[in-house]
């Protein structure tokens, strides 16, 4: 069952099981605004296992791009087109957020993003390959955040 993601009241709704469900919604809601403000899409999730294409097309690129799997266990996915822009986003019981931004358009940026909830540790799969920078956020207190350009076709 798909869930409209609210930034003005958050909830932790689907993502109970977390150790920093509080965090991780805030950071859901934070996406949901950006999205909502900059092209008036609508974030919308779903139950990690409803939502298996977006979950496998980002673990596909995390796997082929950077050898890279995800310990932690995915609770929610969404995926969507944007201005000509894919977008999936993974959201994971440890805290963590992995999205992919992929233009449509050969020349386009491509890329796959990290974000940690605040109050969670970098988890291990990611502790040597990257660097995290801080942002603040009114919905998820501080993000720490890193990413990697997808050289492949996906």
């Amino acid at each position: 069952m798909s869930y409209v993601v609210d930034f003005a009241d958050v909830s932790t709704e689907g993502l109970e099981s977390s150790p920093v469900a509080a965090a991780l919604a805030g950071l859901r809601a934070n996406e949901a605004r950006y999205f909502r403000n900059k092209y008036s899409h609508v974030f919308t999730v779903e139950p990690a296992s409803e939502a298996t294409e977006a979950v496998d097309w980002v673990h596909r690129i995390l796997k082929e791009e950077r050898d890279l799997v995800i310990e932690s266990r995915p609770l929610e996915a969404t995926a969507f087109e944007v201005e000509g822009i894919k977008m999936a986003y993974v959201f994971y019981e440890s805290g963590l957020s992995i999205n992919v931004m992929y233009a449509l358009e050969a020349a386009g940026k491509r890329a796959v993003g990290f974000k940690l909830s605040d109050g969670m540790e970098v988890p291990e799969e990611l502790a040597t390959q990257f660097k995290f920078a801080r942002q603040k956020s009114k919905l998820a207190g501080t993000i720490r955040g890193s990413y990697f350009v997808i050289k492949g076709t996906y």
